[in-house]
């Protein structure tokens, strides 16, 4: 029963830290200090635990079995909640460079990267489960 989870999580820690690396230029600090790879670290783990815990749904409801894209939308909000909080809290602040969603007042990168990174990590799951018959 493990196995799925595991899978899900080291796909997901792979995933996000890629592209906590690979947008972390659009940010001009966390917490009032220079993002580090242990900011950038912590940050995937926190997106793979967030993943993982979302699978739950989608490796037990054979509705959504069917329908990982679906992934896309509680990472999403999620993402913009958590975004509004960290800037209105100045957790972190974005560089110039950083698009912004208008309406929602947060960056395209961290709004989409939780539901498309899930949505990945699901698919490469089951590839890799059917791969290696775990």
């Amino acid at each position: 029963m493990l196995k799925k989870p595991i899978v899900i999580f080291i796909i997901a820690f792979l995933l996000n830290w890629v592209w906590e690396n690979s947008h972390s230029f659009l940010y001009i600090h966390y917490q009032s200090e220079v993002i580090t790879q242990l900011i950038l670290l912590r940050a995937a783990l926190f997106d793979a635990v967030f993943i993982t815990l979302m699978s739950v749904l989608f490796w037990r409801v054979g509705y959504f079995k069917k329908r990982l894209w679906y992934a896309l939308i509680p990472g999403f909000v999620f993402a913009v909640l958590l975004e509004q909080w960290a800037l209105a809290t100045n957790r972190w602040a974005y560089s110039d460079q950083m698009p912004i969603i208008p309406w929602l007042e947060v960056g395209l990168t961290p709004a989409i990267q939780l539901g498309i990174t899930a949505y990945f990590a699901y698919k490469m799951a089951i590839q890799i489960r059917r791969i290696i018959n775990i």
